[in-house]
């Protein structure tokens, strides 16, 4: 399955979460990509917009590929056995160092607002596609400690494998492709997959708080 961009992946998803439309719930897109998805999802939901801001840790030989993930709250959750071959003082820099980016992306983004009450209300997690599936544990353990009654992951794309260990994590995930063979990388499945920057998230949210114009 191919997605022109984001914004058509955030739309197909928006699609196949229609039953939640007008539900008591809120939607956290991950930043940075995720957020044209979420924009999508909360518009045809009808839901409120806030952020959960996870960060990922890479191996100290290849960034992109993730050891651990760091929770906004700071609860860090690893594939042990990579974790556990690196340098642990590296790893407890790396920690301080994405936990202090956390607090600066929420801040920034955010502009001053305050996260939204969730206690007792549906989260849906959205991201513009999974990978190691580490990043998105983080935010599901994040919103679970706010007090969501309900935990739904939408996904555009996820390898099987991270697939079903997500369904045993939460309430519900809606994934629109989950290979069983994965190509590798999120991007492999868009044709535009150009990187988000800050200030278009900032845009994008200053845009969702706007009034509707008369």
């Amino acid at each position: 399955m191919m997605f022109k961009d984001r914004r058509d992946a955030g739309r197909q998803l928006a699609k196949a979460l229609k039953k939640y439309r007008g539900e008591a719930g809120i939607v956290f897109p991950l930043p940075r990509g995720g957020v044209t998805l979420g924009v999508e999802v909360a518009q045809a939901l009808q839901m409120p917009l806030d952020l959960i801001v996870p960060r990922k840790i890479g191996h100290p030989m290849n960034p992109e590929y993730a050891i651990c993930a760091l929770a906004e709250n700071g609860e860090l959750v690893c594939n042990r056995a990579e974790a556990d071959r690196v340098d642990q003082q590296w790893l407890q820099q790396q920690v301080a160092a994405e936990h202090r980016e956390a607090v600066r992306r929420r801040e920034h983004y955010m502009q001053g607002r305050p996260p939204l009450e969730l206690a007792g209300k549906t989260a849906i997690l959205v991201d513009d596609g999974i990978a190691t599936g580490l990043t998105m544990e983080a935010a599901i353990r994040d919103a679970r400690q706010r007090g969501a009654a309900t935990i739904v992951v939408a996904i555009p794309v996820v390898p099987q494998d991270t697939f079903q260990r997500l369904k045993s994590e939460v309430d519900v995930v809606v994934a629109l492709d989950a290979p069983l063979h994965y190509r590798g990388a999120v991007g492999a499945y868009y044709e535009n997959f150009a990187q988000v920057s800050d200030d278009e998230v900032i845009e994008m949210l200053e845009q969702l708080q706007a009034p509707p114009a008369d």
